[in-house]
């Protein structure tokens, strides 16, 4: 029974008193040094030792018993020394000395040394503990939770006397804190993506409530091992995960094509946009510069009608004839005759040249309309023309 235990003393299992242990000593020394005279032969032995001789045996039993309380305590240790089963100090790593028992005793606690508690299951997750590993969650479902908590002893004194079974006490509030937590997520977190928040959320609560009983450990750790359904219900619950796998894979495939489809349409609606506005730049433009082109002629002609008009003639007339065939016959008076091959010439577009020259003339008598000619001089000089044309 360990001297921290609160039962300590109160059975008969307890030391025996220093007076008795004294007396027994004396007499042991004295059957030793009485059989040693008889050996002698000397018949009026009194049955004890010289005084020497009992005097060194008595110095090496102290030195003994002296030398029973020198300890080591190493690097990763701490020793922690009692008096009459009461406190006294924790010793560093090194030699040390208490006074030995029944006065003194000691305590070695290794504070570095890692050790693991499993829930659930035992040595391997194949190895169940039901009792243990099943929980209930918050949407009242049951899951097969197992994990394993790792912890050090960082305060000797505490880890000592403040509780009977420290170690015992990790396992319980592991469990405690981990169905607390489980209790209140629903199923679908418990198994899928809140392992990690759930195993730190079990960690605080348990390093929570260890400090609060002041047991001296340190969780470092909680390692979630296996979280999945009950073993009758695992063939429905993989039915039921298959089929959300398939629902996401069809949304990342449906969200696949929008970002096919929405980028090509909206390029094509923002190049339509664009064509559009382009035409209508290319249109504005143009019909400003037939009216900016018009009122310049109109200047002019304003100016000068007679040398307008010739101009205009001539202009014409040129781009008519660049795009015409011409054939030169040599006559007797050597003199060059024009010849047009209408036939050709029809074809060719040179109705749609002519089309433009009757523009222009059109244009000619706007302007002159336009200045304040009269619509009978207008018409006497559309007929010269005509006449003039058929001539040449």
């Amino acid at each position: 029974m360990a001297m921290n235990d609160p039962r300590w003393g109160q059975n008969n299992d307890g030391p025996p008193d220093l007076e008795e242990l004294w007396r027994r000593f004396n007499k042991r020394l004295g059957s030793f040094g009485q059989k040693g005279n008889g050996s002698g032969g000397n018949n009026k032995s009194t049955g004890r030792l010289p005084p020497v001789g009992g005097g060194i045996v008595v110095l090496i039993a102290i030195l003994l018993w002296a030398a029973s309380g020198v300890y080591i305590v190493d690097a990763s240790e701490r020793g922690v020394v009692f008096r009459f089963g009461r406190y006294l100090e924790t010793t560093q790593p090194g030699p040390h000395w208490h006074i030995p028992w029944p006065v003194g005793s000691k305590e070695i606690v290794n504070v570095s040394e890692v050790r693991t508690i499993e829930v659930g299951y035992r040595n391997n997750a194949r190895n169940k503990v039901p009792n243990e590993a099943l929980m209930l969650t918050d949407d009242e479902n049951i899951v097969d939770l197992q994990f394993a908590v790792q912890y050090v002893r960082t305060n000797p004194e505490a880890y000592l006397f403040y509780n009977r079974d420290p170690d015992q006490a990790v396992k319980q509030m592991a469990e405690s804190a981990i169905r607390e937590i489980v209790g209140k997520s629903k199923m679908d977190f418990v198994l899928q993506e809140g392992r990690e928040e759930l195993a730190v959320n079990a960690r605080d609560l348990m390093q929570t409530v260890l400090d609060r009983y002041q047991t001296g450990i340190t969780v470092s750790q909680v390692t979630m091992q296996n979280a999945q359904p009950p073993d009758q219900v695992q063939a429905a619950f993989d039915d039921a995960v298959k089929a959300k796998q398939d629902q996401e894979r069809q949304k990342n495939e449906g969200q696949a094509y929008y970002n096919d489809v929405v980028p090509k349409a909206q390029g094509a609606a923002a190049r339509l946009g664009q064509e559009a506005e382009a035409y209508r730049g290319r249109v504005v433009a143009a019909a400003e510069g037939e009216a900016s082109r018009f009122e310049s002629v109109l200047n002019e002609y304003s100016r000068a009608p007679k040398v307008t008009r010739e101009r205009m003639y001539l202009d014409t007339m040129q781009s008519i004839f660049t795009n015409a065939t011409k054939v030169f016959i040599d006559q007797k008076d050597n003199s060059n005759l024009l010849f047009l091959p209408l036939d050709k010439l029809i074809g060719s577009g040179i109705t749609r040249n002519a089309s433009s020259f009757d523009t222009g003339m059109d244009q000619v008598n706007d302007i002159e309309s336009g200045i304040g000619g009269s619509s009978e001089e207008s018409r006497t000089r559309n007929a010269f023309r005509v006449r003039d044309r058929e001539t040449r």
